[in-house]
């Protein structure tokens, strides 16, 4: 049985308030715009360094069927951990009082921790996103992805550069991901989307297990 229609309509303005206040706080924090008032549609920020992260939080919802906006989770990219702080500020209880959750690399935690962030709360990546999702998928897993998005000739390219060479094909993919303009953004999505459900690395699903 469909849902009814009020539910659809209401489940359809609650995500568009979130989109607005996500694009809200970008404005804020690019200094473009005043903080943003306290959103009645947003119950949990969910605050991650850059698009990249967002991008596999995204679509780790999608897989399990679920709208973090339609929840009330704003997806917050802050364009590094060193401004964890301010946005801390500004969403946490001495703000507008919602409920924080983070996800970061092992070498930014600190600032999470100094933030005021409570540790359950902080999602570490070890090293960092790549690093889990290379290692959950494995270097074969990660170059069939390369293959199906087109970019598994520039890879082998990319491995007969002499700095290259002497790494190992996991530092050689960490690296490759990282080279151009968009492309961690893109695999953030496309990896988290080819991964099989009991290998999702612990820090993306405790980031969004609910409760």
């Amino acid at each position: 049985m469909s849902e009814p229609s009020s539910v659809r309509r209401s489940e359809s303005g609650t995500s568009a308030e979130v989109r607005a206040f996500e694009h809200a706080v970008a404005a804020w924090s690019a200094g473009d715009a005043a903080a943003p008032a306290p959103p009645g549609s947003v119950d949990v920020a969910v605050l991650v360094e850059g698009a990249s992260d967002r991008a596999a939080v995204e679509a780790l919802a999608d897989t399990q069927g679920r709208s973090l906006a339609a929840d009330g989770w704003a997806v917050l990219p802050m364009g590094g951990a060193m401004s964890v702080r301010r946005y801390v500020g500004l969403l946490g209880p001495d703000g507008l009082g919602l409920a924080l959750r983070g996800l970061c690399d092992a070498a930014e935690v600190r600032f999470f921790d100094r933030a005021g962030m409570r540790p359950a709360d902080v999602h570490v990546c070890r090293p960092d996103l790549e690093g889990e999702l290379i290692r959950a998928l494995g270097t074969a897993g990660v170059e069939a992805v390369l293959d199906d998005e087109g970019d598994l000739r520039l890879f082998r390219m990319f491995q007969q550069q002499p700095a290259q060479r002497p790494r190992t094909v996991e530092q050689q993919l960490h690296r490759f991901l990282g080279t151009t303009s968009g492309r961690k953004e893109h695999y953030g999505r496309a990896l988290v989307l080819a991964l099989p459900a009991d290998r999702v690395p612990g820090p993306l699903l405790g980031l969004l297990a609910r409760g």
